[in-house]
């Protein structure tokens, strides 16, 4: 079975974390921080961290134009937290200045459980991965307020107060969740990614 290299958009957030999940599911990962090491994989892991900073550095360091060239070109990419935000093709509650990737067909509020203080955790189930519901971490996360038709819903929280929100979706090679697997030490997502990058690979 082939070995996919996945990079890890390593501008801000929590890279360390994906590039060991990744690797525990499978795959041959790394930080990158230019072009030319994007070049070299073969999908993309935007990382958690905080989306208007990520989006300067996306600038500073040259890479808006290559990845919006590779997600146009069928590169699959996974956005955690504020990589969900990155990937989202409208922003509320975003900074007026902050572009993404738009790569995915969906509007996102940008921290809507709350602030820091209000970072919760709750149990997600997702379509298509087996067993019990992820023990999922939210961290001054967003949720999806609305999906285009061709976006599918891979996962909703299932009681307290963001009961129903959407929090898990997918858009052909493209995949994002508003809360952080990288942290549980559960690898499913990672390992469903990584097939994902096989198979378009």
């Amino acid at each position: 079975m082939t070995v996919p290299v996945i990079g890890v958009l390593a501008l801000q957030g929590d890279v360390r974390e994906h590039v060991a999940a990744l690797t525990g599911a499978g795959a041959d990962a790394r930080p990158v921080r230019r072009p030319g090491e994007l070049d070299a994989v073969d999908g993309l892991v935007v990382p958690g961290g905080e989306s208007t900073t990520i989006s300067k550095l996306v600038d500073i360091f040259e890479m808006r134009e290559p990845i919006d060239k590779r997600i146009a070109g069928g590169m699959p990419v996974y956005g955690s937290c504020a990589g969900m935000i990155m990937l989202a093709a409208e922003v509320l509650d975003g900074r007026p200045d902050q572009r993404g990737f738009a790569g995915i067909g969906m509007t996102v509020r940008r921290n809507a459980f709350g602030r820091q203080v209000d970072s919760f955790e709750a149990p997600v189930s997702i379509a298509g991965v087996d067993g019990e519901p992820f023990h999922a971490v939210f961290i001054r996360a967003p949720w999806v307020e609305r999906v285009g038709p061709d976006v599918e819903v891979l996962g909703r929280v299932t009681d307290g107060p963001a009961e129903g929100r959407i929090v898990a979706v997918r858009q052909g090679n493209l995949l994002a969740t508003s809360f952080h697997p990288e942290l549980t030490g559960d690898l499913r997502l990672h390992r469903l990614f990584v097939d994902v990058v096989r198979a378009a690979a």
